[in-house]
């Protein structure tokens, strides 16, 4: 099992950053790939942007040029600097890490961008 927290989150202006966090515990060599997943109001969860084990990255089409994922293997946390925010990216935002089969799941960490 592998248990996730996320910190980082808040309201910030349009334009402006956020750097969100993920700290792993539990049997996180087993962890397959990570990812960042939002949600928004009335909406259907989203997958933001997601790195493997060895280390290859993809983005969501609305979130390219403006988001990274990264990591810290010493530090067992994922980050998402988020650049350039933009009303639409207001969500909750999930961190998620795969150990096939299963995906598990941070409680999530609220972002709000105001125009």
């Amino acid at each position: 099992q592998v248990q996730l927290v996320e910190s980082g989150g808040g309201l910030v202006q349009a334009g402006g950053s956020l750097r969100l966090s993920c700290t792993a515990s539990g049997s996180i060599f087993s962890i397959n790939a990570m990812g960042w997943y939002r949600q928004a109001p009335g909406k259907q969860r989203e997958m933001v942007a997601a790195i493997t084990s060895g280390g290859a990255s993809n983005y969501a089409d609305s979130v390219k040029g403006r988001f990274t994922i990264s990591r810290d293997n010493a530090k067992n946390t994922l980050y998402l600097q988020m650049n350039s925010l933009k009303p639409e990216d207001t969500a909750v935002y999930y961190c998620s890490a795969l150990l096939v089969p299963r995906r598990y799941w941070g409680q999530g960490t609220q972002v709000t961008v105001s125009s």
